[in-house]
């Protein structure tokens, strides 16, 4: 299929029906990777402002738009704080209290908002907590958006996504591959738009699942999914550079395996998480306060 086919193709398909994204590109002959994966683009000067502060975002959360003008100024780079901000809002990047919030706060009829329910919590089996979060992926010409689903006991990666847009589709379709692995009793999420709209909050309860949702500015409520982002950008995001939205989709996959079946956590004294996801050797239970 030719880039102007695949281009035509890309514009049929639509959010606003009942139809996944995923099953419009398949009845299209469109392959996911060509809508989902086709990075969102800035001007290379914007692209490297925004690498520099997403690494540093993941060392001084708590730096705002003056911090990282500050930051970015004493690099050299003679930027303003409404540039700053415009990047920052683009990545999804806020600081509050301190943390992330890669999305805005949904508001209105279609976003419902839960309680934090894991405080107090003693969590001590796979599946009693799952935990999912958002985080900007820079990528060499552009940048795209990566969801996770990760079980907190085990530390295992259930499921993830890739998308261009941070609309919710995506994490519906990444959730949606999380029930069959096992029986999740709370999901923990952020109060982001995509995570209190209805369709998110609908099917979490179509599953048999409670949702639970961090307090706002408390970065500890979600610090195993931000463990994650750290390792992953380290370790394979930063290193590598991708190239394009299929590179990314792939070497992130193999990440991820690896992760779950091959490299040490220390978190659970150097043992993979697949050996605790899979009951092979239990892991101590995690305390919430």
């Amino acid at each position: 299929m030719g880039s102007c086919d695949a281009a035509g193709l890309r514009r049929l398909v639509s959010k606003d029906t009942a139809l996944s994204v995923g099953r419009q590109c398949e009845l299209l002959g469109l392959g996911r990777s060509s809508y989902y994966y086709v990075p969102k683009t800035e001007s290379p000067e914007n692209l490297l402002y925004m690498r520099l502060m997403d690494e540093e975002y993941l060392k001084h959360p708590f730096y705002g738009v003056q911090q990282m003008t500050y930051f970015l100024r004493n690099r050299g780079y003679q930027v303003n704080p409404k540039r700053v901000r415009r990047l920052l809002r683009l990545m999804g990047l806020e600081a509050v209290c301190p943390g992330p919030h890669t999305s805005k706060p949904g508001k209105g009829a279609g976003h419902q908002v839960f309680p934090y329910l894991l405080r107090g919590l003693e969590i001590n089996r796979p599946g009693q907590v799952v935990g999912t979060d958002i985080t900007y992926i820079p990528m060499m010409n552009g940048f795209l958006y990566l969801v996770a689903f990760m079980d907190w006991y085990s530390r295992y990666v259930l499921s993830w996504e890739l998308s261009n847009s941070l609309e919710t589709v995506f994490c519906l379709e990444a959730m949606e591959r999380v029930w069959g692995q096992v029986d999740v009793d709370i999901l923990n999420t952020d109060q982001g738009s995509q995570f209190t709209s209805n369709d998110f909050t609908g099917a979490v309860k179509a599953a048999g699942a409670r949702q639970s949702m961090d307090g706002k500015g408390r970065a500890i409520d979600n610090i195993f999914t931000e463990r994650l982002w750290r390792s992953v950008k380290y370790e394979d995001v930063y290193l590598k550079s991708y190239g394009n939205g299929t590179e990314a989709w792939e070497s992130l996959g193999a990440y991820f395996d690896f992760y779950n079946t091959e490299r040490p956590n220390k978190h659970l004294g150097g043992i993979p998480p697949v050996r605790v996801f899979s009951g092979q050797v239990e892991a101590p239970s995690i305390s919430r306060c």
